[in-house]
């Protein structure tokens, strides 16, 4: 659903102006653009623990667009859900931007249907702490957006507890996937 609604102009019967009923989140307007596009999308998420699919879901008419996500918390689960390459996760272990990537290539994969990848995947993988984790320090995070035309990775190193890194992940990761587009 729109946040905005017409204004009807009695002296312009064929034209209509848009008035705003508030600030849209990212998260709308990301389901909104997919929509628009006839995309859908598939979330692949470590650390956010699905607060990413979460967000995308609780936008209205996000069933339109939204594939699934998949929370891959534990390292194996990247290899045989995402086809993480194994000799990356043994050499460099789960956070890492290589990994990322390949999460978001693997999550268009796992929600697409038979003939068909999600139009785009995202993913998070990093250490939102209390403490380092895999040779990393907390607030080392990495997020992906896949599409048919690439991929890209956006590598942060965030500041705060747990809950303020992984809240800033899941915005800049809905952010990143609007860029995207």
């Amino acid at each position: 659903m729109s946040p905005f609604r017409p204004a009807p102009d009695p002296d312009l019967p064929d034209e209509e102006t848009l008035v705003s009923t508030g600030r849209r989140s990212d998260a709308e307007i990301l389901v909104e653009r997919l929509r628009e596009l006839g995309w859908t999308i598939g979330v692949a998420e470590s650390l956010t623990g699905g607060l990413v699919v979460a967000s995308l879901v609780a936008v209205p008419g996000a069933s339109a667009v939204v594939r699934g996500g998949i929370v891959a918390y534990a390292t194996e689960l990247k290899q045989t859900l995402l086809d993480v390459d194994p000799v990356l996760l043994e050499a460099h272990g789960p956070v890492n931007e290589r990994v990322a990537r390949q999460m978001a290539r693997g999550v268009r994969r796992a929600v697409g249907t038979t003939d068909r990848p999600a139009d785009i995947g995202i993913a998070t993988t990093g250490v939102a702490g209390p403490d380092a984790a895999d040779g990393q320090p907390v607030g080392t995070v990495h997020i992906a957006v896949s599409t048919s035309l690439g991929s890209r990775v956006e590598s942060l190193r965030l500041t705060g507890d747990r809950e303020e890194i992984r809240t800033e992940t899941t915005a800049r990761a809905i952010a990143f996937a609007l860029e995207a587009l």
